[in-house]
């Protein structure tokens, strides 16, 4: 009974508290984000309309977007994750990878972003989104609870999981995030939180959104013709295509992020940044569809009126576009614009197989659809999200066979060519950066669980422990025994001593979050090392 209290006391009911406050305020914030973002979307559209007719503007908006330049450039080197991407932001912070002032972070990111929707350039609006959660998540528990500071992990997984589902309205994707994507791990607490604030999340969503003539879903209404067994072949071809479409997306982004980075590092970072505006100024005067979030591209692509010709252009220069701001770490998601690129090479399938197959044009929407889901699954590396979002988003409930097959044959194609998805080479980008201006330090010891303890009665695997964490023994406190606990199913209990390795940037905050897990206390630091 003692034990079923303290269970609880230390687990469930936490949970409950931290889940819901930051799903709750998560909402509000995201809610009121998109609200604003699709006013400046909407701003951005008509003043590039008006311009188009007035071109002796142009000049006095380049003067301004390089100001924005000078400034943004000046954030950025200040306060490095309001910059990129917001997904691989949040997913590296849930890893510890990183860290970050939260509310800084939550401040700079709302406005930055809306900045660059009101440039035009093409990043999306859910990578921020999560990222907001993230740090809503973290000021949940840095200010109602900063004596339980190891609950910051936990939280934050919760702001992300309900960022991404207001976002998308796809809220078990929203929870499957978490899984696969951030912590890579199943994990009852881990679930449980994220579960917790995405149901708070979408509660108040529902309930804001109509009030405010806001949509909980990101795609429009579309009647999707449902696949017979025969029609296998369709999943199939579109999944290959999207696949190898995908290495050559991924490979690309390498050669832009090298070409900037690398080659170009020595020209400053406003001078880059203002060369994406201007680029995207020049698109965007010829035409709106080439600029902007991505949103726009669904509808014009359910009609079927552009010609392939022009798809390809467009997938060209959307594709460019993107990974020039996503590379030059201008702030914005590149969820929906990816997924975007999917809808619009599933275009170009779709209208290749009526040309050439003879295929019925009522297949165009299943198709775009099904480009869809190849696309998270192949660009972003993450198939089971891919399966679940084309479910609950994308209204793909009667195909779901078929969106398996597309999943599975897009996601093999790019691990038989060994290409990391987007978000993963980011992630390598932030770490690569720390190399070059922190020393890592390999650190072996030994701690001990103290009573009371925020890991006292937990499971290993509950545990969120810093970046490059690796438990290699536990010799528990009554056997003085070791074992290693490779499933991570071994409770901990007071006077347990673990045998662990670490890789860290900043050995003082690693140290800081082992403490606030295990119990203050001593440990040997003797044991390091230089990588």
């Amino acid at each position: 009974m003692r034990k079923m209290k303290g269970y609880f006391t230390n687990l469930i009911f936490p949970a409950i508290i931290f889940g819901s406050i930051t799903g709750i305020f998560t909402a509000v914030v995201v809610v009121l984000y998109k609200l604003l973002a699709k006013w400046v979307i909407g701003f951005s559209q008509n003043y590039y309309h008006f311009l188009r007719g007035r071109l002796y503007f142009i000049p006095l908006i380049l003067i301004v977007f390089y100001c924005l330049a000078v400034l943004f450039a000046r954030i950025y080197k200040k306060q490095p994750r309001v910059s990129g991407g917001g997904i691989p932001s949040s997913i590296a912070l849930l890893r510890n990878i990183v860290t970050f002032k939260w509310l800084r972070t939550l401040i700079g990111v709302f406005f930055i972003s809306l900045t660059s929707f009101l440039v035009g350039v093409p990043l999306g609006n859910e990578g921020p989104s999560v990222l907001m959660g993230t740090a809503v998540g973290k000021g949940s528990v840095k200010t109602l609870a900063k004596k339980h500071p190891a609950w910051s992990g936990y939280s934050m997984t919760g702001g992300a999981c309900a960022g991404f589902a207001v976002a998308t309205g796809a809220s078990v994707s929203g929870i499957l995030f978490a899984v696969e994507e951030a912590h890579q791990k199943l994990s009852p607490m881990i679930l449980i939180v994220g579960s917790v604030a995405v149901l708070f999340a979408q509660l108040c969503s529902e309930i804001f959104c109509p009030l405010l003539d806001l949509s909980t879903s990101i795609f429009p209404s579309m009647n999707i013709t449902t696949l017979a067994v025969k029609d296998v072949y369709i999943p199939i071809v579109v999944g290959a295509v999207i696949g190898l479409f995908a290495v050559v997306f991924l490979k690309y982004y390498h050669v832009i992020n090298h070409f900037f980075n690398r080659k170009l590092k020595k020209i400053p970072r406003h001078v880059k940044i203002f060369f994406v505006y201007a680029i995207t100024l020049v698109f965007g005067l010829v035409s709106f569809s080439f600029i902007s979030t991505g949103h726009e591209i669904f509808p014009l692509l359910l009609e079927g009126k552009v010609a392939i010709f022009g798809l390809v252009v467009l997938l060209l220069v959307r594709m460019s576009l993107t990974l020039f701001a996503n590379t030059n770490k201008l702030t914005g998601g590149v969820f929906i614009p990816i997924m975007a690129l999917g809808a619009i090479m599933a275009s170009i399938i779709g209208k290749s197989m009526q040309a050439v197959f003879g295929l019925d044009s009522q297949y165009q929407t299943v198709i775009l659809v099904l480009g869809v889901s190849a696309c998270i699954a192949s660009m972003m590396k993450m198939p089971l999200t891919a399966v679940v979002f084309s479910l609950e988003a994308l209204g793909c409930g009667e195909n779901v066979i078929h969106v398996i097959i597309v999943v599975a044959v897009s996601f093999i194609i790019t691990e038989i060519f060994g290409v990391k998805g987007i978000n993963d080479g980011i992630i390598d980008n932030i770490v690569k950066s720390q190399e070059e201006t922190h020393q890592r330090l390999i650190i072996d010891t030994h701690i001990t669980i103290q009573k009371g303890s925020f890991a006292e009665y937990r499971h290993v695997k509950d545990i969120i422990w810093p970046s490059n964490f690796f438990l290699l023994s536990i010799i528990p406190s009554k056997s003085r025994k070791a074992f290693i606990d490779q499933e991570g199913s071994m409770t901990l209990h007071e006077g347990d001593v673990l045998h662990i390795r670490y890789a860290t940037f900043d050995e003082e905050h690693t140290k800081k979050e082992l403490i606030s897990i295990v119990g203050e206390q001593e440990y040997d630091e003797t044991e390091t090392t230089n990588e």
